[in-house]
């Protein structure tokens, strides 16, 4: 029998996507900029912005405490190869409640953008552009994360705990449609359709229009599929590592387009929001995890052979160094909110790790299909 290798791909995987979480987290956490933007709001608005503020604060503050739980317990993890099952357990369930607090502090926002409609002259693009999303990510992503925390202990069914993790899984899936959806629903009404006659405009619109809510419909079907599953043992992982790659593609290939084709003659509110205000880009680094999950990596020899296991291992390391000068360029333009991946010191090596990446993804994906099909 091999002997079994502590640093999986999966593992790997962990860390660097733990890594940007936490990193992605600090920069969202010390960008000062926003601080006094309320001062320039007019009249009862003022004290609306104020209060979005402190609410979104509040909840980026417990994101960022559940970050570095998480950091510092994988480390750990890391340096001594073994972490108890029941702590495990335990970072957890505080991780997923920090961060259902974190949703819940956007509610301030939901709660003003339906102020506005009755108050003022809104547009039903606003609505459903900015306001049903606001509502809906604010409500029930925390309200199933809880559920999850909840249900996931030691000492309660695993059964529980594996229909919890899927229906809040599914729900963020489903948010992160309506979100980026909502956004296109009002970037296409100043900007025309002619928009999308860039060939990367308009896959970043499939992507997100056709390409999320496909992953939702898929998250669905899984759910109903896996819920069903007794223990871990005998839990499926290739369709999470189906969706989690989806997830994390969608945000890497619409971060790439910018990379290798942005400039001023495409800049719209859609990739001011992908790019500054989105605090979930750090997702792009989900392949990562998804990758090793198609090929079930629990086992000793991780359901393939050596050579397809290099090629995992590869990517795992193009991937972390893409990650690396990602983040670079993100904490390099603290406190402003200046981020500088349009520096060629960190554009050109973006570009030349992104599509390398991009490569070693479908490489990986066709041997997934391959040893399926086998």
């Amino acid at each position: 029998m091999a002997e079994q290798k502590f640093y999986t791909p999966l593992k790997i995987g962990l860390l660097t996507v733990t890594m940007a979480y936490f990193l992605f987290n600090l920069h969202t956490m010390f960008t000062l900029e926003w601080i006094g933007e309320w001062a320039r709001t007019p009249g009862v608005f003022n004290t609306i912005q104020l209060i979005e503020d402190i609410n979104a604060t509040i909840g980026n503050s417990f994101r960022m405490v559940g970050s570095v739980i998480a950091i510092v317990a994988l480390v750990i993890y890391f340096v001594k190869k073994s972490f108890s099952k029941n702590k495990s357990y335990l970072i957890a369930r505080v991780v997923l409640v920090f961060e259902a607090i974190y949703w819940l502090g956007l509610l301030a926002s939901g709660a003003s953008g339906v102020f506005r409609v009755f108050t003022s002259s809104r547009s039903l693009t606003y609505s459903l552009g900015y306001v049903l999303p606001a509502v809906l990510e604010s409500t029930i992503v925390p309200i199933t994360l809880i559920i999850f925390a909840y249900k996931l202990s030691p000492n309660k069914p695993t059964n529980n705990s594996i229909k919890w993790g899927l229906i809040s899984g599914t729900v963020l899936v489903f948010v992160y449609w309506l979100l980026n959806t909502g956004i296109w629903v009002l970037v296409l009404p100043v900007k025309g359709t002619e928009y999308l006659t860039y060939p990367y405009v308009m896959v970043a619109f499939l992507s997100t229009a056709l390409g999320l809510l496909a992953l939702t419909v898929y998250s669905v079907y899984a759910t109903k599929t896996l819920s069903r599953t007794e223990n871990l043992q005998d839990l499926n992982l290739k369709p999470i590592g189906v969706i989690i790659l989806g997830l994390g593609l969608f945000y890497l290939w619409n971060y790439l387009t910018w990379i290798f084709f942005g400039g001023d003659h495409v800049w719209s509110s859609w990739y001011a929001w992908l790019l500054g205000h989105n605090m979930d880009l750090w997702m792009l680094s989900l392949p990562l995890i998804g990758l090793p999950l198609l090929f079930n990596t629990r086992s000793i020899q991780m359901g393939f052979n050596q050579n397809n296991g290099k090629l995992l291992y590869a990517t795992q390391g193009v991937g972390a160094v893409f990650v690396a000068v990602f983040l670079a360029a993100y904490l390099g333009g603290l406190p402003s909110t200046d981020v500088l991946h349009s520096e060629p010191i960190f554009r050109i090596p973006l570009i030349i790790f992104g599509a390398a990446l991009l490569i070693l993804i479908l490489a990986t994906v066709i041997m997934a299909a391959y040893l399926r099909k086998r």
